[in-house]
């Protein structure tokens, strides 16, 4: 007896976890497509709850990352992995080739999911709010690059450079020509300093790593924006 009220106690278990289970898929199939986790990521949806880990999953699932940024009309070059025994061997890169703002430095050599976060960031952050508060539209992004085989400033750390993982903001040209600098404006009390905050606190949602001036010496002229192991907004 004792052993069939255990029989019956487990099967109980067993069926409210899946009600339960079953019961969360039905609460997630009405939440808005930013916020659910179970519906893929498109570069066009607004940034939610669910947007980060969906970037972060593309590291995993190549096949959807380029099928994300080919739907969302960003252009690139897929480059064949290095050769092993280079110092800074890659995988599967590209090359941003179009984008819906053009880029000072080329060729910008990046992985899929990083390319993916820097579109989402640039369509929904740097973009709108560059027309809400400057009252002009983004024409240009100024870089000081993507990949670069080196390590962390003043460790033998590498960075995320060295990997394709990372790029660095270094200003914003308005299409009225006026051009907003990292060095120049960040923390200035004036629209320039307000716009550089909010682009920067966008960034933190998207990407695993976002760096600026506050950060440290190193970073008084840019923004670090990374998708790599670390998670930090500083």
């Amino acid at each position: 007896m004792g052993l069939w009220y255990q029989i019956k106690e487990i099967g109980l278990i067993i069926a409210m976890t899946l009600f339960i289970v079953l019961l969360g898929y039905g609460f997630y199939r009405w939440l808005p497509v930013q916020h659910n986790p179970f519906k893929p990521l498109k570069l066009a949806d607004p940034i939610g709850m669910a947007t980060y880990d969906k970037l972060t999953d593309l590291k995993y699932k190549p096949d959807l990352c380029q099928a994300a940024l080919l739907e969302a009309g960003v252009e690139v070059a897929i480059l064949e992995k290095d050769d092993p025994k280079a110092r800074c061997s890659l995988g599967e890169t590209m090359v941003l080739e179009r984008s819906l703002t053009p880029y000072n430095a080329a060729p910008l050599r990046m992985t899929c999911h990083q390319i993916a976060a820097l579109h989402m960031w640039e369509r929904h952050v740097a973009r709108p709010l560059a027309e809400d508060i400057l009252g002009s539209p983004l024409s240009r992004i100024d870089t000081f690059g993507s990949f670069s085989c080196r390590n962390i400033a003043g460790t033998r750390t590498r960075s995320e450079h060295s990997y394709a993982n990372a790029i660095d903001i270094a200003g914003f040209v308005l299409e009225d020509g006026r051009r907003i600098s990292v060095l120049d404006h960040w923390r200035e009390d004036s629209v320039n300093g307000e716009y550089l905050s909010k682009v920067h606190k966008g960034a933190c949602r998207l990407f695993s790593v976002t760096l600026g001036p506050d950060y440290n010496a190193a970073h008084a002229d840019h923004f670090h924006f990374d998708m790599g192991r670390s998670e930090t907004c500083r």
